[in-house]
Parts: structure tokens; sequence; C-alpha cells
């Protein structure tokens, strides 16, 4: 989702100060809790928070406080575990900020040096999941592109407010390779293929399991068909292959009734 114009001009010119911020920041290498205190600034200037409303460091989760985080209309939106704007994030900080999230039942959390920002959705099942749902370095943000803005946004007051973070992440969910290789190996696209394939080898015979033989051995990279990421998007695509064809036979079944309803024309 594009940002409004409002929403987008206050990004650009935010982020030209606070690119600056950061770059001196890393090269003095400064403490953590110095980079918490940016990250509130960016937080009220550049996404559009309420630093003393919506902004908070006091949140307690089992006996300790997580770094940040954003409250708006008393419903915690955010959680945001912070590093040392000089430390590489690595998993055991993300295993922090998932601990904190899964504790809290707050389902989005970021963790950040400052200038690297990574957005997750944590999945409340059992064992929990998580989803890398956006990143970007601020440093290398292009302040006039919407894509890039489109990613800042999710994180935005207003972005919250028009569901943008969810859009993405159904985006995301569906535009990966996952989810392609998914569909690929899909009866329904294993029989257009065949189809297809017939009508190129002058009508050369072949079977869907000989298509999908080729597909996984000599077209389809190994992890995009197996793996956890894999199983769920297959998952996905057979539930909506399921709901597909169970509505088209109500709907057939619906038709059907309408028609015997109907009077005999005289």
């Amino acid at each position: 989702m594009i940002p409004p114009k409002r929403v987008a001009d206050r990004l650009e010119k935010s982020l030209a100060k606070f690119q600056q911020v950061l770059l001196d920041a890393k090269n003095r290498d400064v403490s953590e809790s110095d980079t918490v205190f940016i990250i509130g600034d960016m937080l009220a200037d550049l996404f559009g928070y309420d630093k003393f409303l919506e902004v908070t460091s006091e949140l307690e989760i089992k006996g300790t406080y997580c770094d940040l985080a954003i409250k708006v209309d008393n419903q915690i939106e955010f959680l945001i575990e912070v590093k040392a704007i000089g430390t590489n994030l690595k998993e055991n900080h993300l295993n922090q900020a998932i601990n904190y999230g899964a504790n809290k039942g707050v389902q989005w959390v970021i963790l950040t040096n400052g200038l690297l920002w990574r957005v997750y959705k944590i999945r409340f099942e059992q064992p929990i999941g998580i989803d890398l749902v956006c990143e970007f370095d601020i440093a290398s943000i292009d302040r006039k592109s919407e894509e890039d803005q489109e990613k800042l946004f999710i994180i935005c007051k207003e972005g919250i407010n028009k569901d943008a973070r969810e859009q993405f992440y159904e985006r995301t969910q569906c535009l990966n390779r996952f989810m392609l290789g998914a569909l690929i190996m899909s009866g329904d696209i294993v029989s257009v293929i065949r189809r297809e394939f017939r009508k190129l080898s002058d009508g050369f015979f072949v079977t869907p399991e000989e298509i999908k033989q080729v597909l996984e051995n000599e077209v389809l990279k190994r992890d995009v068909i197996e793996g956890e990421d894999a199983k769920k998007a297959q998952s996905r695509v057979r539930r909506f292959y399921r709901k597909t064809s169970k509505e088209n036979v109500e709907e057939s079944a619906s038709d059907s009734l309408a028609a015997q309803d109907q009077p005999d024309s005289v």
C-alpha cells in the first residue's frame, strides 16, 4: 500500500535527517541506550506516533522490560527489541523479541539496531511460528521510491489505521518461491501444462505424474518443494482448491435447483 501524500512527504523529509543521525551514531559507536533514544525520535518524527502517549519503554513482560512498545488506543501494536547501532542482529536477539511477543500476546515485533529494521509477525500456534514480513536498511532507503516508502508505511501510525502491514504480509506470503512452487505442482496447473504440451508436441501423450517428475527433478529447486515453508505453501494451495471446488459444487447445485423451480413454459 502506497502511503498518502502527507505521510510520503513526512517520510521523505524525516529520512534525510535520520539517515545522517544514524550514520553519525554508527561512526561514534553509540551504546544501546543511545540507540533506543534515537529510535524513540524516529517513531515520533518519521513514523508519526506521539512520543509521550504512544511510545513507552516501561512495558513489563515476565519481570523484565522490552526496549520499546507502541501502544495506540490501549492496544499494543508493536514490540521493539533494540540493539546498539554497531551490533549485528543475531538469532538470539530475535528469540528475545519473539519471547516478548509470545508472552504478551502481541503478534507484531520489530528487531532493529537503528539502521537495519526487521519486522516480524508471530503465528500463535504449536509451536510458535514467526514470519519475516519486511526488512530494510535506513541508510540505503531511497526517499523518493514508492516501494521503499511502502516498507516504512507498515510501521507508521497511519499504516496501522489502514491495515497496511496485514496487506503487505498477505502479499509476501502469496508472492514467494514456495507458493509459486506449490501452484506449479498443483493438479490444476499440471493439467494446463499437460494440455499445452499436447498442443506443442502434436498430440504426444504424457501423464500428470511424468510432468510432476520432471518439475521436481529438473525444473524446481529442491528447497522450493521440500521443507517447512514449502509444506505450508502446499497446504495453503490445497485448501484453496478444495474451497474453490466445494463452492463450484454448491453453485452448480443451486443453479440446478433454481432451474427445477422455474415454471414450465406454455
